[in-house]
């Protein structure tokens, strides 16, 4: 049986136990989410009742949508442990920094991890003293080093979202040692960097099809309960729609490809686009997106959140240099984008309140 659990911090790795001791799967959720969502989430889990086989449930609702619960075995997590405590170079005894809500799948498996013997996990704001490595977003990597690095700390194990260069050298400054990689909530890890582009993580085979990606893994998720979601299947082989290219066996991601932007005669995609953005002095994240207008279709537009001043005349010169004429933004917006419980911008959100007034537009 799926058990909800409320996202509280204190006592929660026992709650964890507890409900996995029992047979059950816990459910992890977030004290901050509306009566609404809790009771859409309440109710999915009653409706999936004892899934067979099923020892994991999982929050997801990627950078759109619903949020949707995912559905895994204990075997699609625990495959992967031993390569996570390697790439985290912590023995059991110590401790992992989870900054990271515990509603997002990347706090859950770490949870699950420390139950199997992996490195303690310190969640929240808790006492990071004896913290040697984290597993978060980019933007919980930039507050832990804005805030002044535990001191201990020596390794940041980072996915979710884009990690920006500067930020990854910020890191390496302090002494830390920075891996990144990409994965989702139904796909677990897929790819990884050590600093020379994103490979295969260890035991996954990955191929494009139609520009899609494409998984053979052990640790793909065994589908959902509640709204329906982008994994499907052909095979041993997985998907959630992410369009990539594979060049000498490094993965280059573009993006989902129905957020692919059609305006005139010429088709945009947000990555690509976004890519150059986070390039900008001054720009510390962006989401593209297509603004409608007749006779277009759309118009390129860009939500991107500003660092201290903002850009400077380099955003047009950039722009101008590195972006073909159809692929750069006519309308720009500033502010602090919103972002799901795992750090990741939520797009759908962004789009929402730029098309509602609520951001502040962007002479360029």
């Amino acid at each position: 049986m799926i058990i909800p659990l409320g996202g509280e911090v204190a006592g929660l790795l026992e709650r964890v136990r507890e409900v996995r001791d029992a047979g059950d799967v816990p459910l992890v959720g977030d004290p901050r989410w509306p009566r609404a969502q809790w009771e859409a989430v309440l109710g999915a889990a009653a409706e999936a009742g004892s899934p067979e086989g099923i020892a994991w449930a999982s929050l997801t609702s990627g950078s759109s949508g619903s949020a949707r619960l995912v559905l895994r075995t204990a075997s699609s997590w625990s495959d992967s442990f031993p390569a996570i405590s390697e790439l985290l170079g912590a023995d059991p005894g110590e401790a992992v920094a989870l900054t990271v809500p515990p509603a997002s799948s990347l706090t859950l498996f770490s949870i699950a991890h420390a139950l199997s013997g992996g490195p303690r996990p310190v969640l929240g704001a808790g006492d990071s003293a004896d913290v040697t490595c984290m597993h978060g977003t980019p933007q919980a990597l930039r507050a832990m080093l804005d805030a002044g690095a535990p001191p201990r700390l020596r390794t940041a194990l980072v996915g979710g979202s884009h990690l920006d260069t500067a930020l990854w050298e910020r890191a390496r400054a302090a002494g830390i040692r920075v891996v990144s990689y990409y994965g989702a909530a139904e796909l677990s890890f897929v790819a990884i960097d050590h600093g020379d582009g994103l490979r295969a993580f260890p035991g996954v085979e990955v191929r494009i099809r139609d520009s899609e990606l494409w998984v053979r893994s052990p640790f793909v998720a065994s589908g959902y309960a509640g709204a329906p979601g982008p994994l499907r299947r052909d095979g041993d082989w997985a998907t959630v729609g992410d369009r990539a290219e594979l060049i000498d066996g490094r993965l280059r991601l573009l993006g989902r490809a129905d957020d692919a932007i059609l305006s005139a005669s010429a088709t945009i995609v947000p990555e690509e686009v976004e890519e150059v953005l986070r390039t900008i002095p001054g720009v510390r994240d962006a989401i593209v997106f297509g603004l409608p207008r007749e006779r277009v279709g759309a118009l390129v537009a860009a939500f991107v959140e500003l660092d201290g001043a903002g850009p400077d005349a380099a955003l047009r010169e950039i722009v101008a240099t590195h972006l073909a004429p159809a692929h750069r933004p006519r309308r720009w917006f500033a502010g602090e984008l919103p972002r799901t419980a795992s750090g990741k911008p939520a797009r759908a959100e962004a789009v929402r309140r730029v098309f509602d007034g609520e951001v502040s537009r962007l002479v360029v």
